[in-house]
């Protein structure tokens, strides 16, 4: 068979083996290895798989990915998370559909200290949705809020997507981080908006709680203090210049520490548990990014992206057009696989293309890092409804999918801002040395 084939059969076997729930980063190890093995040898093959492991785990360059996951393990089991969410609830619980308005607030605040939607999810799906039940909340309403709300840490910096994206492109990661703020903002916005709407219609959604005095709301701010205090050393550093990305991932896990021991939030059981969970995280990342390494080389061998990336570039479409075709392409995949493992398989593919069409790297991140977010709550894959769901064992499927629609209607709205707004995203980046 000649290589092209050979990697169509490969790529139709990775989705066969991704649906029966396998683990990512084996599948595309497994797949990579066998297929370089047939087209050049066996030797070829295990010498490639062997380096690729290596070079991988060995990266100096990854060593800031587990660091910003500790970091967030840490604000986590710290109560941080907690105190967020309480002070965006004593500020929002009283308006009809308060509390999923609140938990979009603490998940916006979460991601600006932890970088991973499946951490997001999974700790608001914990602090929010008992509240949300005890409220009596639409749990199509509750559900959908904290699925799509968790989704904004692979936004918010610090984000492990920005920073793979960044290794990959040799980009700034300190100008991606600064790329994803404004639209953060603005995608949090949008998601409150979508809520109030869909309250407003449908008023027995979320009924308001009780309303909280000027005092009570006072005091709720120092949960907000500690985030800002984390995010403001780890990005303002950044920004300025003082650390580099791995530096500013060490300064942020030492803040939070201090954070946390100071005010007597974590115990030296939590502090093992948020070093067992950041191990655990940190390994599948590893894990996924050296197999999409191994599937990758294989990818070369067949010249597939290069195919489609001449296909794609030579499509008699004006640039905003062919950067729709690629939007598509992002979309319909996120629908299949995991949002870290589209970002290493596609980006050698449209990268180059997006950048000959004279787009800015920078803001082309954001627009790919909002697409994947879209990945990571519409089915089948929608790893953060398996998570949400995880946590709420009673709800069906269904009825979260169902929550996450008009949610997903404000993140295609939010995609189109900012591609007829590129200076949204380009903005603070222009500010940096």
């Amino acid at each position: 068979m000649d290589p092209t084939t050979v990697g169509l059969i490969g790529l139709v076997v990775l989705i066969i083996a991704l649906f029966s729930r396998m683990p990512v980063g084996f599948v595309m190890a497994l797949v990579g290895f066998l297929g370089f093995s047939y087209l050049v040898s066996l030797e070829a093959g295990l010498r490639l798989f062997a380096k690729d492991i290596f070079v991988t785990f060995g990266s100096y360059s990854l060593t800031v990915v587990p660091l910003f996951i500790l970091m967030g393990q840490i604000a986590f089991h710290a109560g941080i998370s907690r105190r967020l969410y309480d002070s965006a609830y004593t500020f929002l619980g009283h308006f009809p559909g308060g509390l999923a308005m609140a938990t979009i607030g603490a998940c916006a605040g979460f991601a600006a200290i932890c970088g991973s939607t499946n951490a997001a999810a999974a700790t608001m799906a914990t602090v929010a949705l008992p509240e949300m039940k005890r409220y009596k909340y639409g749990m199509e309403l509750a559900t959908g809020s904290v699925a799509a709300g968790g989704s904004l840490g692979i936004l918010i910096p610090p984000s492990v997507i920005f920073i793979i994206y960044g290794i990959m492109t040799e980009q700034s990661i300190g100008k991606l981080f600064a790329a994803g703020i404004l639209p953060g903002v603005l995608l949090s916005v949008l998601f409150i908006l979508t809520i109030y709407i869909r309250v407003r219609m449908k008023p027995v959604l979320g009924p308001p709680g009780p309303k909280t005095s000027l005092r009570e709301k006072l005091q709720s701010l120092s949960g907000v203090i500690e985030m800002l205090l984390i995010f403001g050393l780890v990005m303002g550093g950044l920004f300025r210049g003082f650390f580099t990305p791995t530096e500013a991932g060490a300064a942020g896990v030492f803040i939070t520490l201090m954070l946390a021991v100071s005010r007597r939030h974590i115990s030296w059981e939590k502090f093992l548990a948020a070093i067992w969970e950041s191990v655990r995280i940190s390994c599948m990342v590893l894990v996924i990014v050296a197999g999409a390494t191994v599937f990758g080389h294989f990818l070369a061998v067949t010249r597939i992206p290069y195919i489609l990336a001449d296909w794609v570039a030579g499509l008699p479409l004006p640039p905003w057009a062919i950067i729709g075709v690629i939007v598509s392409i992002y979309l319909i995949g996120g629908c299949f696989m995991d949002s870290l493992a589209m970002i290493l398989l596609t980006i050698p593919i449209f990268y180059p293309v997006a950048v000959n069409l004279g787009y800015d790297p920078i803001w082309f991140g954001v627009i790919i890092v909002l697409i994947t977010e879209m990945g990571v709550i519409t089915p089948p894959v929608g790893v953060n409804v398996y998570v949400v769901s995880g946590v709420a064992k009673d709800i069906p499927l269904e009825i979260i999918f169902k929550g996450i629609l008009p949610l997903l209607g404000a993140l295609i709205v939010c995609n189109i801002i900012l591609i007829i707004f590129p200076q949204i995203a380009l903005f603070l980046p222009s500010l940096m040395r």
